[in-house]
């Protein structure tokens, strides 16, 4: 018999609520979860890591999420990136996927569990 590697996901959101919940809800489902509230943090997360999976808020202090899109996409990042942001207008979710988001999800419209199992879709 043999274990399934957990998927590894990083989740960077500066709202400590928001994270938390989603922290949990990502581990009750066999995820590995690591947070980052700021881009520094994020990419000396991403450095060390190997992730499948990047869930980012564009509302970030400092660097916005778009400059981290930006940052990742000059990298030729091949991990996945889900938008998770507050922002709805049609004009942010383009650009986002412009600058190479697979997916973009308007937090304040989408469940904890929406978010959980879009997540697990694009995983398998």
């Amino acid at each position: 018999m043999f274990l399934l590697m957990s998927k590894r996901i990083i989740i960077v959101e500066d709202e400590k609520p928001m994270q938390k919940a989603l922290t949990i809800k990502l581990q009750n489902e066999g995820f590995e979860v690591e947070n980052a509230s700021e881009a520094g943090e994020f990419f000396q997360k991403i450095e060390k890591g190997n992730f499948d999976l990047i869930l980012l808020d564009l509302m970030l202090p400092k660097i916005s999420g778009f400059e981290i899109l930006e940052k990742l996409k000059g990298q030729n990042n091949q991990i996945p990136v889900v938008v998770a942001s507050n922002l709805s207008q049609e004009e942010d979710k383009k650009r986002s996927k412009d600058l190479g988001a697979l997916d973009y999800i308007v937090k304040s419209d989408t469940s904890l569990l929406e978010i959980v199992e879009k997540i697990k879709t694009l995983l398998k």
